[in-house]
């Protein structure tokens, strides 16, 4: 392997899971296991799921010894956009400190593409696409970061290294099942 060849492998990678289809954190999950199994420090910053419920993934991390932090308050029908602005405000604030100066090999950014795409109320002022974009490209170097969630602006998209879109084809919900414990949460 040449020299840029090895450089280029040493630097972090952006990884993009988005899309209409079901998993989208799934995938990320995956791969946090698997970065922690190779002693990778991993961080997880859920942003629309509240603390104030119990995920799968979450006890299953804590077990793990994997840094999993909810941030949100859950979907925006859920709380008043009052709520969801002042959680995200902060949620941006915790994220930006964490990447720049957490140690983190991987940080992934659960639904932060969801959080990106509110329309239900202003977001640009408390979390800047420019500012995401900023700190896609001005992360340490060798971090891995892992943006989920659905409809990811054309801009993350454009900066990432891979962007896999789920794509439904056939989903139990259509069938009036609802999100089932240890499949969904």
């Amino acid at each position: 392997m040449d020299e840029l060849a090895e450089n280029k492998a040493k630097r972090g990678l952006t990884l993009v899971y988005t899309g209409d289809g079901k998993g989208k954190t799934t995938a990320a999950l995956g791969l946090a296991i698997r970065a922690a199994g190779r002693g990778k420090r991993v961080l997880m910053v859920q942003f629309i799921k509240s603390p104030e419920r119990t995920y799968g993934e979450k006890i299953t991390f804590e077990k793990l010894g994997i840094e999993i932090v909810q941030t949100g308050v859950g979907f925006t029908w859920t709380k008043t956009p009052e709520e969801h602005r002042a959680a995200l405000k902060s949620a941006w604030a915790f994220t930006k400190e964490k990447v720049l100066f957490g140690g983190y090999d991987v940080v992934i950014l659960d639904e932060l593409n969801n959080a990106l795409a509110i329309e239900k109320f202003p977001i640009e002022d408390i979390l800047p696409l420019k500012e995401v974009l900023d700190l896609i490209q001005h992360r340490p170097k060798r971090m891995h970061l892992v943006i989920t969630g659905r409809s990811a602006q054309e801009e993350i998209i454009a900066c990432a290294d891979l962007v896999t879109e789920m794509k439904p084809v056939k989903h139990y919900y259509n069938e009036g099942i609802p999100a089932v414990k240890g499949i969904e949460f």
